[in-house]
């Protein structure tokens, strides 16, 4: 247990509001506390609907000694599907008082500038420092690489109004009620990052830890942690024991996020995750974008009464 946790406002109600994810199902039902978006609003189906794509995006709203906030946590993959999202539920983003990525990839900053030019405001960024590395690549093997574009220009972001905060180490927002994790320690015997994923840093190639992973914790009054993940790659279950330690609190409420198990790589170590997270028995439990079907099913099983299948334009409601 960390020796001076932080101590972070208990938070009355949690809402955490899909903006991208990589499926949406708009038939899905409500449930417990899950709103899902109208089919038909005003009685009438749309000729437009909510996108989906490798990418995700949450807006996340809370209640906290009477006063709320909002925060915009990872904005999708490409540069247009947020914002569409956004008209269709006819959310403003006003409302939001400081944008979190959870790690520098594609499909987290996608629509990070168009939604900087349309708020015509500066608002703080919180970002770990490695998020702005470049070139990263994915090695293949035979000599080839898969190139991650360099997605985060710091001058072009500060242009736009972005003031970055940079930070390896947690940051508190929202009145001390939301704590960004900043770099996840990492002590499983399993989780072990992405492999193949490689950087240059000082003209020279390295593995790539993907260090800059992070995510978002808060504590709902009376009934635990609810841990936000962005991709996990430093592990979901490094991430939830690292929110325990930061925070002292041992209860966990939800984990609601991707949790990057799927593919030949992460396939094995799902059984694993879901015996670990199974023993902090948390009440809610949402696995998106990067979790993969096979893993997602898996979860469906081992967690019936607290697993939600999630879509774009989903609500939960936590409280």
């Amino acid at each position: 247990m960390e020796e001076n946790p932080v101590k972070l406002q208990p938070a009355d109600e949690i809402e955490i509001v899909t903006l991208m994810d990589n499926y949406s199902d708009v038939l899905l039902q409500s449930a417990g506390p899950v709103t899902r978006a109208p089919l038909a609003p005003g009685g009438e189906i749309p000729t437009d609907t909510l996108l989906a794509e490798h990418g995700l995006s949450q807006l996340v709203r809370l209640k906290s000694q009477g006063t709320s906030h909002s925060i915009l946590f990872d904005t999708g993959y490409s540069p247009i599907g947020v914002l569409h999202n956004l008209k269709i539920l006819n959310i403003d983003l006003q409302e939001v008082e400081a944008l979190i990525l959870s790690h520098g990839h594609m499909d987290h900053t996608g629509s990070l500038y168009a939604i900087l030019e349309s708020l015509h405001r500066n608002l703080p960024l919180v970002v770990h420092p490695e998020a702005f590395l470049s070139p990263r690549y994915i090695d293949v093997g035979e000599g080839k690489k898969l190139l991650f574009p360099c997605t985060l220009n710091r001058h072009k972001l500060e242009s736009l109004g972005a003031e970055i905060v940079e930070s390896g180490a947690p940051v508190s927002l929202c009145d001390d009620s939301l704590l960004v994790t900043g770099q996840v320690e990492r002590t499983t015997s399993f989780e072990k990052g992405f492999p193949n994923a490689v950087l240059s840093r000082n003209g020279k190639e390295e593995p790539d830890a993907i260090l800059d992973d992070q995510s978002l914790v808060i504590h709902l009054k009376d009934k635990g942690l609810v841990v936000i993940s962005g991709c996990a790659h430093a592990g979901i279950v490094n991430t939830v024991q690292y929110a325990r330690k930061l925070t002292g609190v041992e209860t966990i409420h939800g984990i609601i996020g991707g949790f990057h198990l799927s593919g030949p790589a992460f396939e094995p170590i799902i059984d694993q995750t879901i015996d670990a997270l199974g023993e902090m028995a948390p009440r809610v439990i949402v696995p998106m974008h990067c979790t993969g079907w096979k893993a997602i099913e898996r979860f469906s099983r081992a967690f019936p009464s607290s697993f939600v299948l999630n879509s774009v334009g989903s609500s939960f409601k936590l409280n």
